[in-house]
């Protein structure tokens, strides 16, 4: 019997020696020498690869470790770049006596990261979705290989054809409406599938951290498009989510490590987590789940608050944002280095020009300073904004890098103004008065621009694809103005919703999809056509017309990206913020009642002086401002001194 045993044992080991094994695939795909940072983390897939030995001779590139995970198919392999030049590096994976050779290429950067310049608050950003924009080709509509194959326009939250190339068809088209940089919603692969309502049109559900969606375009569209938005003097912004990824990502059906996740015991078999994966086919969170699930409580104030319960911070943090939306543990040190890696590969290999960091507190807060830490020293002139998402300046602010408020230093450049987003939607529907109501909500803001470390690095909005659109369900294009006007001479960076121009309005009251409709003119066939003057109504025009002037002049103008602000508490209806910057002034004027009112000149001597004329920014015509200004109802004015 012995015998027996010691010949199969033999056996086994002969079979194991000779067995095959495949590398289905390499992440990140390609890399760059020359970077501070040596180390670079590759992630192996194939079945049963775990335990392979590897070895590669290549001059300056050593291994430090090999780290096999819980999964028999994935191994993490750490090289060390330092010193190593551009070339074909052979990479040697090792079973026993059989070897396979993976060719791995090492490429030369662009330009150094410090070269790599990104948006400021010289620019104005215009948010846009892919999927909602523009359809360039529809050969890439929908793919038989991918889990969605509907294109359906008629449906607000499946998907409706837009791509890059339909981006780049219109690129002449934010040229002349004046904006500098774009900002896509994700255009990374989000192949999953769609219940007949809903659909991951929107992005946020990744499922291949190294691939542009194929109904986008391909990596090599992708670039091209930046190459030519350089070309044209428009930046691009990447839209990128750390906290999750989605559902059909390989990481969900073979999970890496138990501690990829957060949270992710409801899906182990023990806990039916198979038959719950079975179950989840809708987009919007509503799923089947057993009670190891742990939803997100979507409140962020835990992440800061001094007095936070543990499960309240457990909620915000640990919890998923939907069942659809794995929730990743960057905590998990490969989970990090991975992401991190990512956000370069990105930066080199096309050439963003910003990253738009997605449901940023929701992420572990740590990590993501290591990652914010990381960028500054690879590209210092880089800038990242990050969603933060409460409407309280002291929460936000103490977000932003080097800020006193908080012990740990975020890293984090520009954070997204909340705050003036929820006041102007607030002041949009009152009377200004003295005190509170009305464009004192706005004052009452901006006065605590003291708590920012850099208030210019903080990017305000009036709307965006998560909100209601400004306009609601009407077409008020004054308190529009109003809003505009400030969004766009204050000390922030700004930043637009496609399809405000021309008048687009709609309500999340049913689905979110009426806030992300088509832009009209983006689809063969559109009888309504905004991308050209003969296509758009009148009003629609007025509108594109007025925001025009307003976007061109504020290009390049020192007095709104580097003058002094100075404001001032609204009186009898009418709210003031003006600009300095050296000899020159702005006044931005509003007046928030519905009755006609007048601008006291006197009582903003300090910034007129005995200047008695001033420039209207958007007309050209001249205002005197040696005696009281009439003020229309609702009237906005942007005079320059």
């Amino acid at each position: 019997m012995r015998k027996i045993i010691i010949t199969l044992t033999l056996l086994l080991c002969v079979m194991n020696m000779n067995a095959s094994f495949k590398i289905d695939r390499i992440e990140p795909t390609d890399w760059y020498v020359g970077m501070k940072d040596a180390s670079l983390q590759l992630m192996v897939y194939g079945k049963d690869i775990r335990d392979l030995d590897v070895d590669v001779q290549y001059p300056g590139v050593r291994i430090d470790s090999l780290v096999r995970l819980e999964s028999p198919n994935y191994l993490l392999v750490y090289l060390n770049l330092h010193g190593a030049k551009a070339g074909e590096m052979t990479l040697n994976f090792k079973q026993g006596k059989k070897t396979k050779e993976v060719t791995y290429t090492l490429k030369n950067r662009e330009m150094a990261g410090e070269k790599r310049i990104g948006f400021s608050n010289a620019d104005v950003l215009y948010m846009l979705m892919p999927d909602r924009f523009a359809n360039g080709r529809t050969d890439n509509d929908a793919f038989k290989t991918m889990r969605d194959k509907v294109c359906d326009r008629q449906a607000p939250s499946l998907r409706h054809g837009g791509d890059l190339e339909g981006i780049r068809r219109h690129l002449d088209y934010f040229n002349e409406l004046g904006v500098t940089a774009l900002w896509f919603t994700p255009v990374l692969e989000n192949d999953s599938p769609n219940d007949g309502k809903n659909s991951t049109y929107h992005g946020y559900a990744t499922t291949n951290y190294y691939r542009v969606d194929p109904r986008f375009g391909t990596n090599e569209e992708y670039r091209a498009l930046i190459a030519e938005a350089h070309a044209k003097g428009l930046k691009v912004v990447m839209d990128m989510i750390f906290n999750h990824c989605g559902f059909d990502h390989p990481w969900i059906a073979d999970m890496p490590s138990k501690d990829w996740f957060n949270t992710p015991e409801w899906l182990f078999p023990e806990n039916k987590g198979v038959e719950h994966q079975k179950s989840i086919g809708t987009m919007d969170g509503t799923a089947s789940v057993n009670d190891k699930y742990l939803q997100t409580s979507y409140k962020l104030t835990p992440v800061l608050d001094p007095y936070a319960s543990k499960v309240d911070l457990r909620e915000t943090v640990y919890g998923w944002f939907v069942p659809t939306m794995p929730d990743l543990n960057q905590r998990n040190p490969h989970v990090i280095k991975y992401l991190i890696q990512n956000s370069e590969w990105w930066i080199e290999s096309v050439g963003i020009d910003g990253i738009r960091m997605d449901t940023y507190p929701y992420a572990d807060r740590d990590a993501m300073a290591l990652w914010m830490k990381t960028l500054d020293m690879e590209y210092p002139n880089f800038n990242t904004v990050g969603e933060t998402w409460v409407t309280e300046p002291a929460y936000t602010a103490a977000w932003q890098k080097d800020s006193k408020l908080s012990e740990k230093n975020s890293y984090l450049k520009t954070v997204m103004d909340f705050a003036f987003f929820d006041r102007i939607n607030q002041a949009k529907n009152e009377i200004t008065d003295d005190w509170w109501n009305g464009m004192n909500r706005i004052y009452n803001v901006l006065c605590y621009d003291y708590l920012y470390p850099n208030p210019k690095s903080v990017m305000a909005f009036v709307e965006n694809h998560d909100t209601d659109r400004f306009l609601g369900t009407g077409k008020d294009t004054m308190a529009l103005k109003q809003a505009l006007a400030l969004l766009l001479t204050i000390n922030r960076t700004p930043q637009l919703y496609y399809g405000t121009e021309v008048l687009m309005n709609g309500t999340k009251a049913e689905t979110d999809g009426n806030v992300r409709k088509d832009f009209p003119g983006g689809w063969a066939g559109d009888e309504h056509n905004c991308f050209t003057a003969e296509g758009r109504t009148q009003a629609e025009n007025n509108m594109f017309n007025w925001l025009s002037k307003l976007l061109h002049w504020r290009h390049g103008n020192k007095v709104i990206t580097e003058g002094n602000q100075v404001q001032f508490t609204p009186q009898k209806g009418v709210y003031v913020i003006a600009r300095q910057y050296r000899n020159k002034s702005v006044m931005t004027i509003v007046n928030g009642t519905k009755d006609p009112a007048q601008l006291v000149v006197a009582r903003y001597a300090e910034i007129i002086g005995s200047k008695k004329k001033a420039t209207d920014v958007i007309t050209g015509r001249t205002v005197m401002i040696d005696k009281n200004v009439r003020l229309r109802p609702r009237q906005t004015l942007i005079l320059e001194l």
